[in-house]
């Protein structure tokens, strides 16, 4: 199996991504209303992408960073996903 399908983030992480991620997306989005100055709507933005990747990651169970670097968390070890 390909290093991008293995599941490299414990389920611990994963749901802590995935609500992080989400409220990331929601915090962006409701600060990007009311936006004042093209600086602000950057920073909101990126909190909105960050809050993305984080959702993603967490959800695919996959975060490329930790696979390049051949990250495993110990309560994945030994397991084959």
């Amino acid at each position: 199996m390909s290093s991008w399908r293995t599941i490299n983030i414990s389920p611990r992480e994963r749901a802590a991504r995935v609500a992080v991620g989400a409220l990331g997306i929601i915090g962006g989005i409701v600060l990007l209303t009311g936006a004042g100055s093209v600086l602000a709507v950057a920073l909101e933005v990126l909190l909105v992408l960050a809050g993305a990747d984080l959702l993603i990651t967490g959800a695919l169970g996959h975060c490329p960073l930790y696979a390049r670097l051949g990250h495993v968390p110990a309560t994945l070890k030994g397991r084959s996903s």
